[in-house]
This record gives C-alpha cells, structure tokens and sequence, in this order.
C-alpha cells in the first residue's frame, strides 16, 4: 500500500485520540441516530480528511428514501455511509438497506457505521448484486501506535480515494483469497512442479498430473475453496491473465529459461500457496 504522508498520519493520530473517548462517552448516554450521524459526520472531517460542507452531504436522497450520508470526491459520488444509532448492533438488515441504497446509485462503496463499529462493504454489480465485506473497524480498539490501524484508517481517507487506494486494495484481497489461491495451485503449471518435485523425490515411481490434482482436490484444500461462484470467478480470473501471459510471450523473440535456483524458488512457493490455501476463506473479512 501506498505509504500514507506524514501530515496525513498525523491527522488521524490526533483525530483518533480526540474522538474515541468521544465515542465511548455518547455510547454511555445512549444518544440517538441523529447524534449519531452528527458524530460520524465530524469524525469523517477530521479524522478522514472530506471537507464537512462541499463533500459529505447529509440526508441523501435515493428515489423516495434517504441514505444519511453520502461522500462526493472531486464532485463524484464515491461512498455511501449508511448510520445506526451507537448502542445498536450491526446486523444484515443493515447491510442489505444499505447496499441497496448503492446500487440504486451505481456506487461501489458503503460504510455502515454506528461510530463504533466501521464495516467497509464493496457492491458487486454483476447479476444478481452481491457484496463483499472488505474491512471491519471497531474505533474504540484501535491504536495511533499500530502501523496496521493506521493503514486500515488511512484506506478511507479522501486522499485515499483521490488515489484509487480502496480498489487497489480490493485488488489486493481478491488476488490473495483462497479462491485464486486455489486456482493458481491447481492449474497446469504449478501441477508440473509439483511432480517435478515428487519426481526427484521418488524418481522411481510414476507419478500423474490427475493424480496430484486429485489429492490436491480431496486432501489438501477445503472443498468451499473450489466450489461456488468465487471459485469459478477465481478460475476465470486465472484463464485471462495465463491468455494475457502468452500473447505477450509470443511477441517476445527469446524467451527466457528458469535458472535452476529460480526452481527452487518455485518449489518454496509452492509449499507456501499450498498451506495458505488451507486456511477458511471465513477468515478473510478483517481489517489488512
């Protein structure tokens, strides 16, 4: 990720100690939802960095409804930040009004927040929209000291998303989930290492590439990892950028060999993917 300025990362360091005892001082007088959203709107102006009068707009109008608040970068509607009073939990309810709510505007990004809790959601517009949770935030745990926080924070700034940072990173996460894990351990070119590896190792037995993609199949990776939509999206995914590799290949006049150290490095590859593709996907719904 992109390293955050320095008069950025001073911003949020002192927003956040200014506004968490804030937050935890509303939540034990119980406020509302209009106080609420009062609250959240500040912290997105002095923590976040949007301008509270040209760049969030409050009551939102979506056809006949309104969504409490909406962010506008450079005059574009960006996020969606739907809000719910700050001693109510976050439920699905919440998150399908306010996904709603985006696609209804062609937006890509919702917060649902209650002050407390931050859930980052990404809509998906394929049919039928669907929506991914990409980060979860709890404000009154986080810490001016952790480089991991402020990264996390410093993903929903307006300097964030003059940058794009949100998309890189959504990038980021879907090339890193288990899906496209799984799908790189099981196409053609990782299976002909991994026999190539079993093969030095018992050069004397026959060993099958369907062979090796079964036990790949049934014994080393969950079965929710290849099975699914994300998982043929993942194939799909795998499909077009091995296409994309080859097209540039054959413009190439010479191609280059792999060093024999360069199929070490693979094989330590490998036994990476390998053992992170075994991990539940359910993991992956937290903050990077």
């Amino acid at each position: 990720m992109a390293k955050i300025p320095a008069k950025v990362e001073s911003r949020i360091k002192e927003a956040l100690k200014r506004y968490q005892p804030l937050v935890e001082q509303a939540k034990a007088r119980d406020i509302g939802e209009a106080d609420t959203s009062t609250l959240v709107k500040d912290i997105l102006a002095d923590l976040f960095g949007y301008d509270k009068y040209s760049e969030i707009t409050a009551e939102y109008q979506i056809k006949s409804t309104y969504c409490d608040l909406a962010m506008k970068v450079d005059g574009k509607l960006t996020v969606l930040v739907e809000v719910k009073s700050l001693n109510t939990d976050l439920r699905e309810p919440h998150v399908k009004q306010a996904v709603d709510y985006a696609a209804n505007q062609g937006v890509e990004w919702v917060l649902l927040t209650n002050a407390q809790t931050w859930q980052l959601y990404r809509v998906n517009f394929a049919q039928p929209i669907s929506n991914e949770l990409l980060m979860t935030l709890t404000f009154g745990s986080l810490s001016a000291k952790s480089e991991s926080d402020l990264e996390s924070l410093f993903l929903l700034t307006r300097e964030a998303q003059g940058k794009s940072l949100l998309d890189e990173y959504h990038e980021q996460r879907l090339a890193l989930s288990s899906y496209c894990v799984g799908a790189v351990v099981l196409s053609e070119a990782v299976l002909n290492v991994i026999r190539r590896e079993l093969k030095r190792m018992s050069p004397d037995v026959r060993i099958e590439i369907a062979e090796i993609e079964r036990v790949l199949s049934e014994d080393v990776i969950k079965r929710e990892v290849l099975e699914g939509e994300k998982a043929v999206d993942a194939k799909r995914r795998l499909s077009k950028a091995a296409a994309k590799a080859l097209r540039k290949a054959e413009k190439e006049p010479s191609p280059i060999q792999a060093t024999p150290t360069e199929g070490v490095n693979a094989t330590a590859a490998v036994s990476f993917v390998v053992a992170t593709v075994s991990v539940d996907p359910k993991s992956q719904t937290t903050a990077p």
